[in-house]
């Protein structure tokens, strides 16, 4: 039996469908759950179940500091090795992403997964077309970034959620790898010529600016952001490898369109 973790999220539930999909059978796990899933809150350890699970495919708790993004996949960990569990499949960060804010909880989990001494692969994703999409703003009727003409190896998330349940329902043909799971580079410009629009750069003082300013964001998200943004401004987020069509079976979908739809999209709320 498989076990995908952060079950009401958007990643697992779509792992969960394309499981389903295959006939291969898998529960979620979430501390939200649905009566499909297992109650699980990774701030309490006692709540992880993983008893009767042969596979684990642990999607990355974000949303926090590190240390306690570090201690809840640890604690995830611990209930694995406990509870029988013969391989982790972690979802982690692109090797490019070293530089960015949110790179050092990833890093932290997988050394812990390749310690526990269970059976591992490391899917080390792309950032999300639809967050790149989403990271760009709109004003009067143009496309703002603080991207620069940086480009982004973005992957559409349907496309990582499809290379992990090709691992997760044959895990030991993928013992011991780590996959680099990036798409083809895109820029703000290239998502602004897509929409028949201008786009403006800004720069990276203004977007912290902006970020430091908004109500919605939780005190560790700006600097994650503004890390994003410096990251593929600077052209350290544009790598290339063949991990995900190697996976896929296939050319990646067009992360430019993803990108491009999410970012129309978010026209109509301005």
């Amino acid at each position: 039996m498989i076990l995908v973790t952060g079950a009401s999220g958007h990643l697992a539930r779509l792992v969960l469908a394309e499981l389903s999909a295959r006939g291969v059978s898998a529960v979620g796990g979430s501390r939200a759950p649905t009566h499909h899933d297992r109650p699980m809150d990774f701030d309490d350890p006692d709540s992880i179940d993983l008893q009767g699970i042969s596979t684990l495919v642990l999607v990355s708790a974000g949303y926090a500091e590190d240390d306690q993004v570090i201690s809840r996949h640890g604690a995830a960990i611990d209930s694995a090795v406990r509870s029988g569990v013969e391989h982790i499949v972690y979802t982690s960060v692109t090797g490019d992403g070293d530089h960015l804010a949110l790179a050092l909880a990833h890093r932290a989990t997988e050394k812990m997964v390749k310690d526990s001494g269970l059976d591992w692969t490391i899917l080390r994703n792309g950032l999300y077309a639809e967050l790149f999409g989403a990271l760009l703003t709109w004003t009067d009727g143009r496309l703002e970034s603080a991207f620069g003409d940086g480009a982004l190896s973005a992957v559409p998330r349907e496309d990582l959620a499809i290379a992990a349940t090709t691992v997760a329902a044959d895990p030991a043909r993928h013992r011991g790898r780590t996959y680099e799971l990036v798409g083809v580079p895109i820029t703000a410009d290239d998502v602004a010529r897509r929409l028949g629009v201008e786009h403006r750069s800004v720069t990276l003082a203004g977007y912290r600016e902006r970020l430091l300013q908004s109500d919605e964001l939780m005190a560790f998200q700006p600097p994650m952001l503004t890390s994003i943004a410096s990251s593929v401004r600077h052209g350290f987020m544009n790598g290339t490898s063949p991990d995900l069509v190697t996976l896929l079976g296939r050319p990646g979908a067009d992360a430019l369109a993803v990108a491009a739809d999410v970012a129309q999209a978010s026209s109509s709320n301005v």
